[in-house]
């Protein structure tokens, strides 16, 4: 059995912004329990290695660090630039689609 790269890459797409989505959750649900938090730069970290959207969706879902400047304009950057990156890859033909 073998997986090609495009179906591996969408389960990894699919994993890592799950993984975004919940840390961001847990946060939120921490911080009304004034328990222990995710730190930010765990949170950056994630959405830099692709979870950024799942990350946005939990914050805007449960209204999570949406008065931090350093989310609500970091996260969609970083989305902006991933896909700036995806579609230089596409163009450039390192990636087929």
């Amino acid at each position: 059995m073998t997986i090609d790269i495009k179906t591996l890459f969408a389960v990894y797409f699919i994993v890592v912004n799950a993984v975004g989505f919940i840390m961001s959750a847990v946060d939120k649900s921490a911080a009304k329990r004034h328990k222990w938090r995710v730190p930010e730069k765990d949170l950056f970290a994630v959405s830099f290695l692709g979870g950024a959207v799942g990350t946005l969706i939990s914050m805007l879902l449960f209204r999570h660090k949406t008065k931090h400047k350093r989310f609500m304009i970091g996260i969609p950057l970083i989305i902006l630039a991933q896909t700036a990156l995806l579609i230089f890859l596409i163009y450039k033909g390192v990636i087929a689609l």
